[in-house]
């Protein structure tokens, strides 16, 4: 569904602002600085977690404001609004017409999906950062992939406070975290892989053009008893101040698969172009799995695109639904043909 309302309360340099955009193309245009970004991270927080910038909540509060910020959007005839109050800035609350929603929940009514240029890094970055991207795509077709997450991510914590307290903590305590953590554990696992066996499907019949197709696989920790690992494991555990074993330790390997090269080896415009077809491909795998195609933010990507892969993007992205981008100048735009067209400047929106 795309958002056809959009509206910011002291959230980063905004006061106030409101933007109504067209379902196609939703073109963001100003200098560096003017607040392209921020819009685009508003749009990212009508899903699960933190958005595109993984900021702490209170960071996203207007300097000079109350401490509290809002964001509220209409999706056909969805309203959801989600933010914090200044008593509790790190507290994120949400509603979903009217009515009181959990955060996790928001992956029911919209997925989204977003590249920035921190994301440039992701193939030669931490095995960490790869596996929030892979979140990302899981939860875009299983949005209980958010509840699973959360709930390991919480007794995993649990368990890492027993284990460092230093004491016998009680075995029960433990045996009922670990198993939490198996639940979820597997649950998590299992989403992951179907996703990436779904999209390795569907990226080895991917068009042939300027966007190389990648080759993906799960590596790292595959599924087994994780419960009783975790009980085997208390006193590595312990002394490595962390949990040694688990879906917490798996990664996503990706490589050029018509040259058989690990991304990580590639160009840095070949690991551009690879990131690019991967998104393209998964986006129509979402379309074809929930019926609606996701809402995609792009993020200064036309800039860093030589002429004729910017046409091809371009080519790719027509009748894809919602796709928001940003750039400095509204030239990079040029070959898209209907759009809404935004010019951005510090704390103001208006039609350009």
């Amino acid at each position: 569904m795309p958002v056809s309302r959009l509206a910011v309360t002291d959230f980063r340099s905004y006061a106030s602002a409101l933007i109504k955009p067209g379902p196609g193309f939703v073109l963001l245009s100003g200098d560096n600085g003017a607040g392209k970004t921020n819009l685009l991270e508003a749009v990212s927080l009508l899903a699960p977690g933190r958005g595109l910038r993984g900021a702490a909540l209170s960071d996203m509060a207007r300097r000079g404001g109350e401490g509290s910020w809002a964001v509220a959007a209409k999706a056909e005839d969805i309203d959801i609004g989600t933010g914090t109050s200044a008593d509790a800035p790190e507290r994120r609350q949400v509603r979903v017409n009217a009515a009181r929603a959990s955060v996790n929940s928001l992956g029911e009514w919209l997925s989204i999906l977003w590249l920035t240029p921190a994301m440039d890094r992701l193939f030669t970055g931490s095995a960490g950062e790869r596996r929030r991207f892979l979140d990302r795509l899981v939860l875009a077709l299983e949005p209980s992939h958010a509840h699973h997450s959360s709930r390991y991510e919480a007794a995993m914590r649990a368990r890492n406070k027993l284990l460092a307290e230093g004491a016998p903590p009680e075995p029960s305590w433990l045996g009922a975290l670990e198993e939490a953590m198996a639940e979820h554990g597997a649950a998590i696992a299992e989403a992951r892989s179907r996703t990436v066996a779904a999209l390795d499907e569907r990226l080895s019949s991917a068009p042939e053009d300027e966007f190389p197709r990648a080759e993906i696989e799960l590596e790292g920790w595959q599924e087994s008893d994780l419960a009783a690992t975790l009980e085997a494991n208390r006193g590595r555990d312990a002394a490595a101040g962390r949990a040694t074993e688990g879906p917490h330790r798996q990664d996503l390997a990706v490589a050029h698969r018509a040259k058989q090269m690990p991304a990580a080896r590639s160009s840095t415009g070949e690991q551009k172009a690879l990131l690019l077809g991967l998104v393209l491909a998964h986006a129509d795998l979402v379309a074809e799995r929930r019926g609606t195609p996701p809402i995609l933010l792009l993020d200064e990507v036309a800039a860093h695109l030589d002429p004729k892969r910017r046409l091809a993007l371009f080519a790719r992205l027509e009748g894809r639904g919602q796709v928001w981008m940003t750039a400095t100048e509204p030239g990079l735009f040029e070959g898209i043909g209907a759009a809404s067209r935004f010019r951005v400047a510090p704390g103001q929106i208006s039609a350009d």
